[in-house]
């Protein structure tokens, strides 16, 4: 009898075991990952991503899993994917600027971790960078802010011209606001701005090729996903209609871009990480406070400035955070 006793308890747990790894596999939070760029594009900052979980104790294929959504640059996409993450119960979202909004209006409960170079309190994200409130909760890097004074370093690379250009992407939430500042910083310098669209390569194509009927010394790029994504393609762009351009990033002039000037991504969605590993392990988003990066860094790729014949202002190098050779 005790025999029979025995092998109906080593039956039972032969059951039970492949149950309990179920539950525990089925316990693994799932973090959606939500953005209006392509992948391709943003393996580094997902990177940095990965390592902000990793502070928190949660790696991704061991304890955490992670959905990725990419629009590839068509916003429009974006509400199915942002339902389809809904539907599957995911833990956490993670959202880049394009994606803010329509994870905010598909969802009430799930929280939401933001990376924005625009202000969140305007666009509506958060109620207060130090009490988020809601559901929402992320990280502002410089960059909308900054604008203005990338208008600045391209008037002292090209103090001749009297016009300036502005690449912008127009289904970017912030576009408006952004395109009115801009103007605001060219009349301030006595310069003319004139604003080109671009929400396709073939319209970043489009608006290089016009480039030269301007008579404008810079083209500025703004601040956008669908721009982050292809910032080599838009330094090659630059270099093949020699357009003196400036971007955000560092990968642009690393890329072969003139210069560059912005926030530092990278810290961003290291941060984000960290906050979606807080918030995994039970915080709430309305009491995690924005977090804020103030760095910023300019970049000149002295390459590219000899080969579009433009000699940079030494004082201009001076400031340079980093000068390409």
């Amino acid at each position: 009898m005790r025999r029979r006793k025995f092998i109906k308890l080593i039956g039972g747990a032969a059951v039970a075991w492949p149950l309990v790894a179920r539950a525990q596999q089925a316990a693994m939070p799932v973090i959606g990952f939500l953005n209006g760029a392509a992948s391709e594009g943003y393996a580094h900052y997902v990177a940095a991503f990965r390592d902000g979980l990793k502070e928190g104790g949660y790696i991704e294929g061991q304890n955490v899993a992670i959905e990725y959504r990419w629009a590839d640059g068509h916003y429009n996409r974006l509400p199915d994917l942002a339902a389809d993450l809904i539907r599957r119960q995911v833990s956490v979202i993670v959202a880049n600027t394009p994606a803010i909004l329509i994870a905010k209006a598909a969802t009430k409960s799930i929280p939401i971790v933001f990376t924005t170079g625009s202000d969140p309190v305007l666009l509506g994200f958060v109620a207060s960078l130090s009490h988020p409130g809601g559901n929402a909760t992320g990280v502002t890097e410089l960059s909308v802010e900054v604008a203005p004074k990338r208008m600045e370093l391209a008037h002292e690379l090209a103090p001749g011209a009297t016009a300036m250009a502005l690449l912008i992407n127009p289904k970017h939430p912030s576009a408006g606001d952004l395109a009115r500042d801009m103007h605001a910083a060219a009349i301030a310098l006595g310069l003319q701005l004139h604003v080109l669209h671009a929400s396709t390569e073939q319209e970043i194509e489009d608006a290089f090729a016009s480039f030269s009927q301007l008579r404008a010394g810079v083209l500025i790029i703004m601040t956008d996903a669908f721009f982050f994504e292809r910032s080599e393609q838009l330094a090659a762009q630059a270099l093949r209609y020699a357009v003196p351009t400036m971007f955000e990033t560092h990968d642009f002039a690393a890329a072969g871009g003139l210069m560059s000037y912005g926030g530092n991504l990278i810290f961003s969605y290291h941060t984000a990480g960290v906050l979606t590993g807080r918030i995994l392990k039970g915080e709430k988003p309305a009491d995690l406070p924005v977090q804020q990066s103030t760095t910023v860094e300019l970049v000149v790729n002295l390459k590219t400035a000899k080969a579009l014949g433009i000699t940079v202002p030494l004082p201009l190098l001076g400031r340079a955070d980093e000068v390409i050779e």
